[in-house]
């Protein structure tokens, strides 16, 4: 069944009496070709790109919840190109590529809106790093702008500029960047891949590999053995427990993200702003309510919800970025488990387990990066070798002294 406005007036017109379920709820097969354990946007991504992509049916995707229930729906929705690194920046490149067509492409409303992200800067030292990454965007095809403090004014006349302690001396725009609705994101995936002959396995955790020989034969799961030729890994803040079951410690620590909404408001932001001063990331949502979070918690975690040193660390670089946020509402917020790596940037390779593959690390990063690295993965996946967008995200970068740290801040997982 495709969705089409013809569609959605004749359902109105008989009854919505045909509607049919979103995808299918089967039960575990034996055997697949592929299992790719997590069926957030990640995980949905690679099975959807797997058979569309790659002619690979023979896919199970298993999620220990429900579809939408982790991070996929615990973010802050923006989406953004705006990287400095070689390492990072043409990998985003594409999946901002992927963003621009993904609702035609697997015809489902994910409300992809490309309004712009502005990140702002308060000193002439970053400033000069703006137009650094600004002129690297560039050299890789990639939109930037260096704005003025007068260029952000007539963007943002709501921003604090008068009696500010850190002053807004400019600001770098790329308007193609923007926000999406997370969940549709994994509920498109999930149609598509479902449409093609993927299996979407919820309420089925994994509790082992079965390894025999140094090849993954398959999974342990609370619904029992399910075999398999190959086993991708995309859990994101669960990938070092997950990947323990296999005997492998990954250079990745568990943090929680919290996120926050506030009631809802007509409309005042004209997209996504970040505060250079501070980390604080704000955006309007199409219902009116402002969406923002900032840092992490300074403690490892795997629990989704968060502790409130940080609620009043994120409110307190809003009031001073925008003062009228102190008017709003507070509606909810809710912590999403951040897998972060050493040197910030993700990891899409093999393991040393033939069979074994692995897509984690992602840090802030995972949202914005979902169409690439489905279709990283499942390029891999199939191929066993990597993609050209993805080919630095390896293991032993680690070993090799070939860090991405894309914000100069070292190996130290929490400071990413």
């Amino acid at each position: 069944m495709r969705y089409s406005g013809f569609k959605v007036i004749k359902e109105a017109l008989t009854g919505h009496k045909g509607w049919q379920p979103a995808w299918r709820d089967p039960a575990p097969q034996p055997h697949y070709d592929i299992i790719v354990i997590g069926g957030g946007g990640h995980g949905l991504a690679t099975a959807y790109y797997l058979a569309r992509q790659f002619g690979q049916h023979r896919v199970a995707v298993l999620e220990k919840g429900w579809i939408g229930g982790g991070n996929v729906g615990r973010n802050t929705t923006i989406i953004r190109s705006n990287y400095l690194l070689d390492g990072n920046e043409p990998f985003y490149k594409f999946s901002m590529k992927l963003w621009e067509g993904l609702e035609q492409d697997f015809n489902f409303n994910a409300m992809v809106s490309q309004r712009g992200v502005l990140n702002l800067c308060h000193t002439d030292a970053q400033r000069d790093a703006m137009r650094r990454r600004g002129n690297a965007m560039r050299l890789n095809g990639v939109d930037a702008e260096l704005l003025d403090t007068e260029g952000v004014r007539r963007m943002a006349p709501f921003l604090n500029f008068e009696s500010a302690r850190f002053p807004i001396k400019g600001g770098l725009l790329q308007r193609r960047g923007g926000t999406v609705r997370h969940d549709a994101v994994a509920w498109g995936y999930a149609r598509g891949a479902d449409a093609r002959g993927v299996d979407i396995i919820q309420n089925c955790e994994v509790t082992g590999f079965r390894i025999e020989n140094g090849r993954v034969k398959g999974v342990e799961t609370t619904r029992g053995f399910i075999g398999a030729g190959k086993v991708g890994v995309a859990v994101a803040g669960s990938s070092s427990k997950v990947m323990g079951m296999a005997g492998m410690r990954l250079p990745i620590e568990s943090h929680v993200l919290q996120a926050f909404v506030s009631e809802g408001l007509k409309p005042v932001l004209p997209g996504v702003i970040t505060y250079g001063a501070g980390h604080f990331y704000v955006s309007q949502s199409d219902k009116g309510g402002l969406v923002f979070g900032g840092d992490i918690d300074g403690y490892n975690s795997y629990a989704q919800r968060g502790n409130l040193p940080v609620v009043e660390d994120v409110c307190e670089g809003g009031m001073s970025l925008m003062p009228m946020i102190g008017r709003a509402r507070l509606l909810r917020m809710w912590g999403g488990i951040m897998d972060m790596s050493m040197d910030g940037s993700p990891i899409i390779d093999k393991t040393h387990v033939e069979g074994l593959y692995f897509n984690g690390g992602w840090c802030y990063g995972g949202f914005k990066a979902t169409p690439a690295s489905g279709w990283a993965f499942a390029h891999l996946l199939s191929t066993d070798t990597p993609h050209s967008t993805a080919k630095a995200y390896r293991f032993d970068r680690f070993l090799k002294g070939l860090m991405i740290d894309e914000k100069g801040m070292g190996a130290q997982p929490n400071l990413h």
